[in-house]
Order: structure tokens, then sequence, then C-alpha cells
């Protein structure tokens, strides 16, 4: 747990174990004593725990509910805490809420009543049915038959998607603190790609990360042998947006992993591969964390 937070109660009348559970924890931090790298490693997407009511409101099989995983990639960079950086990964699923939109991406016409939150402007995201309460798993299937209820939202979020991001803030305002700079690899999965790509480097097109950051990023995964591209198909998401501002001494980058490397998605459990794939990224997270990054540090001094 990280620090206390005020929580809602279950909006349900029936007692939920795994709600509770989720409820009672619901992120996992591995944080290291003491943290000697000014690296966060954060996975919002690979919770697999799902609160019994959600299901029963759904209208799919837990195998096509799961298709939106980011499966196991907490544990492909679980090595983390030993190199001397944290991981955050949430233990509540992409698919009940997903901390990785902005808050404001809600899609009004999924609930039967008033929403307790501020409902911004429709995003294509939303409109395609993958706002921050997803209306659908991957491939298009819809998760839900009828609305949910509007206080269904405000409930998700106060005891969620909150202590999730608040969690990231306070990592990296101590890291920050701690070395001067923090650098937040956001760890996501993604479907094999046409072109076969294995890894997609996502930093908002320059803007979240400085390209030192990028570039050592770039040049380990290659010579680890990965196939990697730069912001195509994906840029980076709410989080990298969000949480880099190199001029402030915050860098985040977005780290795609093809899910041909280590999962049977037809199964959604781990291939024959996934340890190879594991320890290759160990072995790029070991190269980041073992980086001293002080030019980092003194080209921002010298911009202030």
């Amino acid at each position: 747990m990280i620090g206390s937070f005020q929580l809602l109660p279950f909006s349900g009348a029936e007692a939920e174990p795994i709600l509770d559970d989720l409820r009672a924890q619901p992120l996992l931090l591995l944080r290291p004593e003491p943290q000697t790298s000014p690296l966060i490693f954060a996975s919002p997407h690979s919770g697999r725990l799902y609160p019994e009511g959600f299901v029963r409101q759904t209208r799919l099989d837990s195998l096509t509910l799961r298709k939106s995983e980011d499966a196991f990639v907490d544990e492909l960079f679980g090595c983390v805490g030993a190199l001397g950086a944290p991981l955050l990964a949430a233990r509540f699923p992409r698919a009940y809420i997903d901390s990785n939109r902005a808050p404001g991406e809600i899609d009004a016409a999924m609930f039967d009543g008033p929403i307790a939150c501020w409902v911004g402007p429709r995003t294509p995201r939303v409109a395609a049915g993958l706002g921050v309460i997803p209306r659908i798993v991957r491939d298009g299937v819809d998760i839900y038959d009828g609305r949910l209820t509007g206080r269904e939202v405000l409930f998700r979020f106060e005891n969620f998607y909150r202590p999730y991001h608040t969690a990231l803030s306070r990592l990296i305002a101590q890291t920050r603190d701690q070395f001067g700079l923090a650098i937040v690899v956001d760890c996501h999965s993604m479907p094999p790609p046409a072109k076969g790509m294995e890894i997609v480097i996502g930093d908002c097109y320059g803007e979240s990360a400085a390209p030192g950051v990028i570039a050592q990023a770039h040049a380990t995964l290659t010579s680890l042998g990965f196939s990697v591209t730069r912001n195509a198909p994906y840029a980076g998401g709410y989080t990298t947006r969000l949480y880099g501002k190199p001029e402030a001494g915050v860098h985040a980058v977005q780290i795609e992993v093809n899910r041909a490397l280590y999962l049977d998605e037809t199964t959604m459990e781990k291939s024959a591969d996934f340890a190879q794939a594991k320890d290759r990224l160990r072995r790029f997270a070991r190269a980041l964390t073992a980086r001293s990054w002080t030019d980092l540090t003194r080209r921002q001094a010298a911009a202030e």
C-alpha cells in the first residue's frame, strides 16, 4: 500500500472478495531500499483481478475480457527492484478502468444517470470506445449489454484511477528530489504489428523526454537484437504526455513490447519464449539503471 486514500464504499449490495482485495490494495509497488536509480517503471494495464460484479455486468467470456490486458508486463519488468528502481503496477484490469486515459475521457452515453465527474470533449479514443471506462475490448467487441449507473464512474475513479496517479506522482516527486531528475518508463504490450516490429518507443514526437534518454533506450534495445521503431504506431499515451516534462527534470518514455515475443494470445498464457523475453528486457532495464544520467541534470541546471 502507498499512503492512505479515502475510498468510496462498494456500490453494490453483495460482499465481493476480489473487489474488497482490490480496494484494499489497488496497486503493486515494488520499491528498492535504497533506490539507486532515477528510473521509475510503471505498468498501468497488466492488472488481472476482475471484480465479480464487473464480470456479471459484462457480456463477455473471461478470455475475451482479458484481451485488453498488457498481460504479464508487470512480470516482464519485475526485475527492476533488484536494479535499484521502483515498479508501480495496477492490480485492477484495464477493461474496468483505464489509468492511461485522461480523466475527462468519458462516454456519457454509457451511463443511465448523472455522472459525478467532469466529462471532457469527445476525443477519438472515446468515440472508438476506448475512454477511461472502456466500452469495448480489443477487436471492437462490446463489454456491456446495457448501460451502467452514473455513480459507477466515481466509484471506479476514487478507488482505482486516482490512487494509481497519486502513487505515481509521489514516486516522481520523491525521485526527482533525490536524484535531480526522474525518468518514467511506461511499460505496455501490443498485438503483433503487420510489419513485425518488436518494440515501439514513444516520446510524444520528442516532447516527453530528452533526446539522450531516447537514444540510450533505442541503442540498448537494438544491441539486444530487438527490432525497434519510434512513435509509430504508438507515440505515447496519457501517462507519457502528463508526466513527461523534460524542462522540469521529468522524462517519460512509453515502451510497447510485441506480445508475440512472450505470450500465447489464444490462451492468454505465457509462451515458451517468456523467460527469454524477460531476460532481454532485464538487460535493457539494467543498462538504463546503471547509467548515471548526470549529463541530464547538468543540462537542466544550465537551462535554469
